[in-house]
């Protein structure tokens, strides 16, 4: 295989920062066109495309549509070797449909909330017919109270029952697919240093499962990666800035201050999930500025040596605008810079965001773990892999 050839080709909806297609493109998927409404996102996922060698074949084969999933029609939009893209020739078809309709904190409106993508999720499947499905959301979709929905979901792919909002049964063909797992995932068990339970649908089509199995993703790390542990070096470069000035010896007290509480936290909880965050929340535009989550979250970073009221300034713009008392001196520790975040979010640390703070903060927030990503892209390829192996031999 050429480095202008594809192993396995991608298509995502709801993109955002590109969370999900860094882990994909790490499991040896190239993107054939990632979608994304907001513009700050959308402008994030082009710099990097732009920035980055490794993105080079993405560079020249992905197109980037900065718009509303709802009318995009790949079959007319999407190239492959120079040519439109045709049905059942995309190997995965992926995307975190928006989370509010089944988040707690979105009211859980489910598919009354006009948040819902899952109906355009499935529309796309039905033009595309790809080798195999991922839909990422929160955990809240798996409670009890969208069991039936849920059962519409799987329907639409495999077949099966459910029931109407009328009552009725309702009986369905589907579209040829296994849901082969609809499960949750903890990010910590990943490497990333985060409570983010994450619930992954991963749908095969029936042609190319026949005989292999689907193993769903195990943990990669036995111990979580801790706070302390992820952000040691970046803190200390944050007060490193003023070591050589009248706050020299305030900012070595301040970053042993915090390092101590946060492995001290560890420590605590040895075993019981370490020292690791809350989850981060991306917030939503209709509210104010970003911080790090509800009270029970702030508390939570409180422990960490680390305050939640807000959203640190970088190095550089911390010594422009003389921040460092909000920033790094506040009575609950140093806020976290948006790298920062980025880091508890699992990116990598070269990975650039588009906007201002707050618009960079929220696309952090509202981010799939990269790590989580590229498991279950690694769970899905496995497959693929063993499919076209078999189908040679046949053939």
């Amino acid at each position: 295989m050429t480095s202008t050839e594809a192993e396995f080709t991608s298509i995502e909806i709801c993109a955002g920062a590109g969370g999900q297609a860094i882990g994909l493109h790490a499991a040896g998927f190239k993107h054939l066109a990632l979608v994304e409404i907001d513009k700050h996102a959308a402008a994030t996922l082009r710099q990097n495309i732009d920035a980055h060698e490794d993105w080079s074949w993405e560079k020249e084969n992905c197109l980037l549509l900065d718009g509303d999933v709802k009318g995009f029609r790949p079959l007319k939009a999407v190239q492959k070797d120079g040519r439109p893209l045709e049905t059942r020739e995309l190997d995965l078809l992926a995307g975190g449909v928006p989370c509010p309709p089944f988040s707690h904190a979105g009211k859980q409106l489910g598919k009354d909330d006009e948040r819902d993508l899952f109906p355009e999720m499935i529309r796309l499947v039905e033009e595309l017919r790809p080798r195999a499905v991922m839909i990422e959301n929160v955990r809240g979709i798996m409670d009890p109270k969208f069991s039936n929905y849920r059962d519409q979901i799987a329907a639409a792919f495999q077949g099966g029952t459910y029931y109407a909002e009328d009552g009725r049964l309702v009986e369905t063909r589907g579209l040829g697919y296994t849901v082969c797992k609809w499960g949750l995932l903890e990010a910590s068990d990943f490497g990333v240093p985060q409570l983010r339970p994450r619930a992954i649908l991963v749908a095969i089509r029936n042609d190319v499962l026949k005989d292999v199995k689907y193993e769903w993703p195990t943990p990669t790390h036995e111990e979580p990666v801790s706070v302390a542990e992820a952000l040691a070096d970046t803190m200390r470069a944050r007060y490193e800035a003023f070591y050589d000035g009248p706050r020299g010896d305030a900012a070595r007290a301040a970053y042993d201050r915090w390092l101590r509480k946060a492995t001290e936290r560890d420590q605590e909880l040895k075993g019981k999930g370490g020292g690791i965050a809350p989850t981060l929340v991306g917030g939503s535009k209709k509210h104010g500025g970003a911080d790090l989550g509800p009270s029970r979250a702030k508390a939570a970073w409180k422990q960490l040596g680390v305050s939640g009221l807000g959203v640190a300034n970088d190095i550089e713009t911390c010594k422009e605008k003389g921040s460092e008392d909000r920033d790094l001196f506040g009575p609950d520790g140093p806020m976290l810079t948006v790298e920062q975040a980025a880091i508890i979010q699992g990116f990598p640390q070269k990975w650039i965001f588009d906007g201002g703070k707050t618009a960079q903060y929220r696309q952090v927030g509202n981010a799939f773990p990269p790590p989580v990503a590229e498991a279950v892209g690694r769970s899905i390829a496995d497959v693929l892999r063993a499919a076209r192996e078999r189908d040679a031999q046949q053939s």
